[in-house]
């Protein structure tokens, strides 16, 4: 193997590069650092580099770069400790390379593509680098690209299906053969565009919302290895920001799209949950969606025109037949007006008065990202500090439309006698509070709207230790078990087929499970889910419905095109560090509920700057110590949550990120508002610990 040698952000081989001429540019070595898709094929058609040695790039990056990011001296499953200035991240837990070329690269045997067939010797199953070979073969006899992801390289989230590659989400599952029999249907649509799947990305086992898996580990953010790098599909968005691949594939339920985008100074789109489809992932729920995860806004947008359309394994997707745009998505990433475009300002969502310390910088950065928007055209509707922008549309509009629930919720009007049956008529209370909606009791902004429920109570909790706001699509609904996690995770085995794992029962009695009292496990989440008897998703729906009503309405009435907030306003918190406590709906992860998120409504993540300083939550050191067997999340005791305080502030530069959330199927607009600010702003940075590499041989040996 080659000698790398690691340098910084400044490297001199960067700025000599910009100043050579145009034909001294294209003889000079091809720069993977920060390289678009545009970049790539530019160059591959110049015949300045190969997909081969696209593939091989990346891997010298994977080589220096994925390595553990803490301390491991008890082992994966173990506890650990972090590591200030780590060298590696562990973004990616598998690479898609055959034994003997794995080994010739130097990796474990850990990261290998499959633990159950050890030969690993299908000719039908080639490896990333063969892959690029069939590539630059095709390249060489007609001189034209095989399709629109040409030499783009992927890392996908372990939820999703790879026919060549292990997926078990995370999980150290004891299956007869760990690969599927079947790709989802994104990966398939992506193959055929000539993408190379290079690896499986590291996630939150099962998509639970905690920073480590049972089979992957701990994975670290690259601008802080110390600090959480964005919920359940963080590898996916670590491995683009460090400039691993070139896109990351991630999958969102209350945020996993565009969190790792906002943690890791990325764009993520979580499109409309109609428009790509979801066959293949592990736990398809009523709320899950697949969307990229790239450096920029245009690259975003490139892959969505691959991935987006009708399938029919995904019955969900025939909303959107008619609905995509005539021209292709990447036309509209080139804006540098946003004039006669509305834009209104959640504020719900950037009320220091509500919130806590932690909150107050984010809210900064956003509030002059506003400004930036309104410098470029754009016209804010803006309640102002202290403002509410949705509230009262959802109050006008939840009782009638939630009904039966709302009326649950508040017994002071719609009282029951002994035997559970309505004291009062019920619809004639909802009329007059139809008449006089002040009149209904109740919280009614956005933030009380939550992913779940309505009416003032928040939804589901999440897996002990895990981000609020990244409740996994299998959690109850406000702590009932509705049956639909038990039916995801059937179903998608029962279509599987494995000779070993063949129910739910099997994935927390025949896998192994790590034991660290920071990180909750989600066995018992496992367990929970299994004792589902019945499916009632009756109450997701209508809270679906009822949700994208207030919203469209709002959106009608205000005559706004899209709306912004930030992704979410806490900063990448310590791993391993108590959770900044929820308040006023505010979680430590990031706005779930969003304008609609949860609900299907689409959103693209940007970058919109870095912090200063953070204020980083700790343990009391006042308080006693924990009860016996405690993880992090769970009961300290007496139904008491873990007693904290707040410290800081610490200098530190981490991203920050901007939501700029539309109506369903406006993917479109939502691109040129995001391409608009891009071009006028460029906040994306690379993380500076994890900066170019210098080969002792040219691209050409490679």
């Amino acid at each position: 193997m080659k000698t790398i040698l690691r340098c910084s952000l400044s490297t001199l081989i960067v700025v000599a590069l910009v100043a050579l001429t145009p034909r001294a540019r294209a003889a000079a070595p091809f720069q993977i650092e920060e390289a678009t898709i545009a970049d790539i094929q530019a160059a591959i058609l110049a015949k300045r580099v190969t997909a081969t040695q696209i593939v091989k790039m990346y891997l010298e990056r994977i080589k220096a770069y994925n390595g553990p990011c803490v301390n491991q001296p008890y082992g994966l499953l173990g506890p650990v400790t972090t590591i200030t200035h780590a060298k590696g991240i562990n973004a990616l837990s598998t690479l898609n390379l055959r034994p003997a070329v794995r080994r010739q690269w130097g990796f474990d045997d850990h990261h290998a593509r499959t633990m159950t067939d050890l030969a690993d010797n299908d000719p039908n199953l080639p490896d990333a680098l063969e892959i690029a070979a069939k590539l630059d073969e095709y390249f060489a006899k007609t001189g034209k690209l095989v399709g629109p992801m040409h030499g783009v390289v992927f890392a996908l989230k372990d939820q999703y299906c790879t026919i060549e590659m292990r997926s078990t989400s995370g999980a150290d599952a004891f299956y007869a053969n760990d690969r599927p029999p079947f790709d989802s249907t994104f990966v398939k649509r992506l193959k055929d565009a000539g993408g190379i799947i290079l690896a499986k990305a590291n996630l939150s086992e099962y998509a639970d919302g905690i920073p480590r898996s049972s089979f992957g580990g701990v994975f670290g953010n690259p601008y802080d290895t110390e600090r959480n790098p964005g919920v359940s599909s963080a590898g996916s968005g670590t491995a683009v920001a460090a400039n691993l691949v070139t896109v990351g594939i991630a999958e969102e339920t209350g945020g996993s799209i565009r969190g790792p985008a906002q943690k890791n100074s990325c764009v993520g789109i979580a499109g409309t949950e109609e428009l790509v489809p979801r066959f293949g992932m592990i736990q398809m729920g009523i709320q899950t969606r697949v969307g990229p995860v790239t450096r920029t806004v245009e690259d975003c947008a490139r892959v969505l025109q691959v991935i987006a359309g009708y399938d029919p394994s995904d019955p969900l997707t025939a909303f959107a037949v008619g609905r995509l745009p005539e021209q292709p998505y990447q036309s509209f990433a080139h804006a540098t007006s946003l004039k006669g475009i509305r834009i209104g300002v959640v504020r719900e969502f950037m009320d220091k008065k509500l919130f806590s310390k932690s909150d107050e910088e984010t809210i900064d950065i956003v509030d002059r990202a506003i400004a930036e928007l309104k410098k470029l055209g754009a016209e804010i509707v803006d309640p102002g500090e202290g403002g509410e922008l949705f509230t009262k549309y959802i109050r006008a509009l939840q009782p009638m439309l939630m009904n039966a629930q709302y009326a649950k919720q508040h017994p002071e009007m719609f009282p029951v006698d002994a035997d559970g049956k309505p004291a009062s008529d019920q619809i004639a209370t909802l009329i007059d509070l139809a008449m006089d909606p002040s009149k209904a009791p109740g919280k009614f902004t956005l933030r009380d709207l939550g992913g779940f429920g309505g009416g003032g109570r928040r939804g589901a909790a999440p897996a002990a230790g895990a981000a609020p706001g990244d409740t996994p699509a299998s959690a109850p609904v406000g702590g009932m078990n509705n049956g639909e996690a038990r039916y995801e995770y059937n179903l998608w085995l029962r279509q599987r087929g494995d000779a070993n794992i063949k129910s739910l029962t099997d994935l927390y009695t025949k896998a192994n499970f790590y034991n660290d009292p920071n990180y909750g496990t989600q066995k018992n989440s496992l367990m929970n889910s299994d004792k589902a008897r019945v499916l009632d998703t009756a109450i997701r729906m209508q809270t679906r419905f009822a949700v994208q009503q207030m919203l469209l309405q709002a959106y009608a009435d205000m005559k706004l095109d899209a709306v912004v907030y930030p992704t979410g306003n806490i900063p990448p918190q310590k791993l391993g560090a108590p959770n900044e406590p929820t308040v006023n709906g505010r979680s430590s992860s990031l706005w779930a509920a969003g304008a609609g998120l949860t609900q299907g409504f689409p959103a693209i993540t940007v970058p919109a700057g870095f912090t200063t300083h953070v204020y980083d939550r700790i343990r009391d050191p006042k308080a006693p110590p924990p009860p016996p067997g405690w993880t992090r999340g769970a009961d300290y005791g007496g139904g008491d949550p873990e007693p904290t305080i707040l410290i800081g502030p610490t200098p530190v530069v981490l991203p920050v990120g901007m939501d700029i959330a539309g109506r369903p199927f406006s993917e479109p607009l939502l691109i040129t508002i995001a391409s608009a600010f891009e071009n006028a702003t460029h906040h994306r940075h690379a993380p500076p610990d994890f900066g170019p590499l210098v080969a002792t041989t040219s691209v050409a040996e490679r």
